[in-house]
């Protein structure tokens, strides 16, 4: 792959703990570079995509469509990170959310199965793909523990702790739907907590 640095590759080289990745030029070759605007998607709920995306630039949100057309974020993706729907990375399987762009977006894309392929043959492979996959199930982890344990302001203090400079990039009606309040009910949060940081 040419031009810039990939940030797939940083991302896999440091979850395998080497710059030495066995068979990195496969790897770049079949490495896909997406741009898509604001409001466009990755990918959409209930389809066959077994790839795995790292963002170079901009910011996403992932979220499950309810069968009313409720929107229910899960996670947001932005520069660094990396996201795939783990169901449809199976044989026959498909995803379980949808991907869309809240900024521009550069994200690098790679079919999973190359990646499968490829840590079946070397350790080191088998070594990021299993680090690549602990950081997904520790989010996933403490998503749920923030859910299943914080109330909505203690969400969002978590949030704007964990992740000050999103707070300021997303848009509160979607943080919202992140945090599991309405609109208004974020609204109320916020201007309380500036009322309380001037006080």
């Amino acid at each position: 792959m040419h031009g810039p640095p990939s940030t797939f590759k940083a991302l896999l080289e440091s979850a395998a703990g080497s710059t030495d990745l066995p068979e990195w030029p496969r790897v770049a070759q079949a490495l896909e570079v997406r741009r898509i605007d604001a409001g466009g998607t990755a990918f959409l709920q209930g389809v066959e995509h077994p790839h795995v995306y790292a963002v170079a630039s901009g910011l996403l949100k992932l979220c499950y469509l309810g069968e009313d057309g409720t929107e229910w974020i899960k996670s947001f993706a932005h520069e660094g990170r990396f996201f795939a729907s783990i169901a449809a990375l199976a044989p026959g399987g498909r995803t379980t959310f949808m991907v869309t762009a809240l900024e521009p977006c550069v994200l690098e894309r790679i079919d999973y199965r190359l990646l499968a392929a490829l840590a079946r043959e070397h350790l080191a492979w088998a070594t990021a793909l299993g680090a690549l996959t602990m950081v997904f199930a520790a989010r996933k982890e403490e998503r749920e523990r923030e859910l299943l344990t914080l109330d909505a302001e203690g969400r969002y203090r978590a949030f704007c702790a964990a992740h000050p400079d999103l707070a300021a990039r997303i848009p509160q009606k979607d943080l919202a739907r992140h945090l599991g309040v309405t609109p208004v009910g974020l609204n109320r949060i916020v201007m309380r907590l500036r009322r309380q940081q001037v006080a």
